[in-house]
């Protein structure tokens, strides 16, 4: 790849970090502290955004119009991340991976603290909505910068040998932030009742979060810069300007790197998002929400041990093999989606969501490695950024809508076809793609 000679500000850090290696502890928690937050932020604020923002943020008298208003706002994230992970990328691969990290991190945070401190409509009206949906784009810009970052921090820093294996440090902050944020969901309506939860219970996770951002940037300041980004700026080959080359460059890395991500993305938010509100509706299973959600706990436990797994299995016999036959398999467990899930009983619904939430991590894991190893370094920070948000925007964005519109008109089989055929868009990208494992990061 053709990259354009600029003179570029000094990187913090970078002088001699050749040398300076950051030990695992520092890779481990510093990629994985962002993540966490990033997925802890999703599960509540899609929560909030159900069971107090209708009642809330908007205006009185039609809580179906309230409701929809308040989907919105949290859709307006996915729009953004693309910008974000476009914005952070160009920063990320001119000035370094560390100093973008922190500015990703604060991002999130400041948004996500400040949600918990916003008025309602009662108080100063129409500016409450407006003022949530910034802070809620604020959120969405954060998060594009996050993962590709965090991504690029553990494989960057990991022995050549282990880089499966590091990429799931940030891949864990998936089950690690559902644990946090619906664990203490289910605490706070164990101790308080639904008054005192609308009145000023619903701010506390939002207001814990910045627990989370204090000690990700205490971990992230101490951090050296990764060897990699270092060769680059040694030897004067920083992109002039990451976002048009990667376009220019490496459009098919791009395009494969988005569809290798679908199939995870969709997999995820039908697992979690929409299980759950299909367990939990009258019209589905009918599952009190607790009950379900203790359920789907335990499934998210093999999420957590499948993501290192599969990091060790992508270096045992690389990644394109270990994708593809993990892919193979939500084909075939989409297809059997229907009649496992729609059973109803406890037996068929915990061994459905073990196995969904255990292929997740099957297929989540890797990840961390195969689309930072797609692209050069020189614009690898924007190339992977993209690629996982645009995931994000085809799949995530869209999944539990048209999961539920599926289930609702034509019967729950169809919604694991939906899921089957975005398992074979990932399965020809895979196809189509170069195994990873023995490319030098460094090159």
């Amino acid at each position: 790849m053709a990259v354009d000679r600029a003179q570029a500000p000094e990187v913090p850090g970078s002088e001699g970090s050749g040398g300076s290696r950051n030990s695992t502890r520092q890779v481990l928690t510093a990629s994985l502290v962002g993540t966490s937050i990033e997925f802890y932020d999703f599960y509540v604020y899609a929560t909030a955004a159900v069971l107090v923002f209708p009642h809330l943020f908007f205006p009185p008298g039609d809580d179906t119009a309230a409701t929809l208003q308040s989907l919105a706002t949290f859709a307006i994230a996915f729009i953004a991340r693309p910008v974000g992970s476009a914005m952070f990328g160009h920063f990320g691969d001119r000035i370094g991976r560390k100093a973008t990290l922190v500015a990703s991190l604060l991002t999130m945070g400041i948004s996500t603290l400040v949600i918990g401190l916003l008025p309602g409509y009662a108080q100063i009206g129409v500016l409450a909505p407006l003022l949530l949906a910034l802070c809620r784009f604020g959120q969405g810009i954060g998060l594009g910068g996050e993962w590709g970052g965090a991504a690029l921090l553990a494989t960057e820093n990991a022995p050549a040998h282990k880089r499966g294996l590091f990429g799931t440090f940030p891949q864990l902050g998936a089950p690690i932030g559902f644990f946090l944020a619906n664990g203490l969901f289910l605490v706070l309506s164990g101790v308080m009742d639904d008054e005192a939860f609308l009145s000023w219970g619903w701010r506390i996770p939002f207001l814990l979060s910045a627990v989370l951002v204090v000690v990700g940037l205490w971990v992230r300041l101490s951090l050296h810069e990764t060897p990699a980004f270092s060769k680059v700026v040694a030897s004067d080959q920083r992109a002039k300007v990451p976002f048009t080359q990667v376009f220019r460059y490496d459009s098919k890395a791009l395009v494969l790197g988005t569809f290798i991500m679908l199939a995870t993305y969709v997999l995820f938010y039908l697992m979690t998002v929409f299980s759950l509100s299909y367990g939990t509706a009258e019209e589905g299973l009918g599952y009190d929400r607790s009950h379900f959600l203790v359920l789907l706990l335990i499934g998210v436990v093999f999420f957590g041990l499948m993501t290192p797994l599969s990091g060790w299995l992508a270096d045992r016999f690389g990644r394109r093999p270990t994708l593809i036959v993990t892919t193979l398999a939500i084909i075939v467990f989409g297809l059997a989606l229907g009649p496992w899930f729609g059973t109803g009983s406890d037996a068929s619904s915990l061994s459905f969501l073990i196995v969904g939430l255990s292929l997740m991590g099957l297929t989540f894991g890797p990840m961390g490695a195969v689309l930072p190893e797609l692209f050069p370094t020189a614009v690898r920070y924007t190339g992977a950024s993209i690629s996982y948000n645009m995931a994000s925007l085809l799949g995530a964005s869209v999944a539990p809508y048209i999961a539920t519109w599926l289930a609702s008109s034509h019967g729950l089989g169809w919604v694991g076809v939906y899921l089957a055929a975005m398992g074979a868009l990932t399965l020809i990208a895979l196809l189509a793609s170069r195994e990873t494992r023995e490319k030098s990061l460094e090159s």
